[in-house]
C-alpha cells in the first residue's frame, strides 16, 4: 500500500482536533476558502461529482459539497474519517466517505468523476507519482485535477519547517519531512507521466505579520496546480 504508516498514525492521533480551528489543523482552515475558489473558479462544482483523495477530517470535502457538489472523499486514516462522518452530520452537509487507498478506488471507479482533488496530501506518501496516476484514473475525459504540496528548496525548508512548526509553532514538529516534499518541475513530470495537461499553477503564500494567506505567482513554498485529462 502506498501509504507511510508513521505518517497515518501522526494525523490519526490528533484527528478528534480536525474541526478545532485553533488547533494543530488551523492553517487548513484558513487556506481553505482561497484554495476552494481557484477550484471552484477554474471547474465550478455545482453538480459535479467530486473525489477528494486524503480528505482527512473533510474540511476541503465539505466545502465542495456545500458549493452543490456530490463529493466522494477518501483516506487512510479510520479516526479522521470517523471525525468527517460526524461532522457531517452535525453539519447537515453530506459527504460520502471511504476507507480505501487511491489506487484501490482508481481501479473501482475508472473514469467516474468531474473533478478530482488532493491537497495537502503528496508529501505525506511514499510514491506520490501513484497518487497523481490513480487521480488520473478517477477522472473523466475532460475532467479537472487539482493538487497541492509544498516545494523543495531552501526557502521552503525555512518556512515551512523551520518557521512553521519551531518558530511560529503553527504546525506540530516533524509535520513535515524536507526530503518529500517535491518541487513544481518534479509534480509536472508526474502529471504528464499519468497522462493529464498541466493547466496552472498558483502558489499560497503566508504573512507572519498580519497571520493572512494570500494566492500569488509565488510558487517557492507552498503551491497548487490545475491539471485536466484530454478528451
Amino acid at each position: 500500500m502506498n501509504a507511510d504508516p508513521h505518517e497515518i498514525q501522526k494525523f490519526s492521533e490528533l484527528a478528534h482536533r480536525w474541526w478545532d480551528p485553533t488547533s494543530e489543523f488551523r492553517p487548513l482552515h484558513e487556506i481553505n476558502p482561497l484554495r476552494l475558489e481557484w477550484i471552484n473558479a477554474r471547474a465550478p462544482l455545482a453538480g459535479k461529482k467530486v473525489m477528494d483523495i486524503g480528505c482527512g477530517g473533510g474540511i476541503l470535502a465539505e466545502s465542495m459539497a456545500r458549493k452543490g457538489a456530490d463529493v466522494t472523499g477518501i483516506d487512510l486514516s479510520e479516526k479522521a474519517l470517523k471525525v468527517a462522518d460526524l461532522h457531517s452530520l452535525e453539519s447537515e452537509v453530506s459527504v460520502r466517505y471511504k476507507h480505501i487507498a487511491a489506487e484501490e478506488m482508481a481501479a473501482q471507479e475508472p473514469g467516474q468523476y468531474d473533478v478530482v482533488t488532493c491537497m495537502e496530501m503528496l508529501e505525506h506518501v511514499p510514491d506520490p507519482a501513484s497518487i497523481v496516476r490513480a487521480a488520473a484514473t478517477l477522472v473523466k475525459p475532460g475532467g479537472h485535477v487539482f493538487l497541492s504540496t509544498l516545494n523543495r528548496n531552501p526557502k521552503a525548508y525555512l518556512f515551512a519547517v523551520v518557521g512553521a512548526e519551531y518558530l511560529l509553532r503553527m504546525l506540530p514538529k516533524g509535520t513535515h519531512d524536507y526530503a518529500k516534499f517535491i518541487t513544481p518541475a518534479e509534480l509536472s513530470q508526474f502529471v504528464r507521466e499519468a497522462g493529464l495537461n498541466v493547466d496552472a499553477f498558483k502558489g499560497l503564500t503566508y504573512n507572519p505579520l498580519t497571520k493572512i494567506y494570500a494566492l500569488n505567482q509565488d510558487t517557492d513554498v507552498n503551491y497548487m496546480v490545475a491539471c485536466s485529462r484530454p478528451l
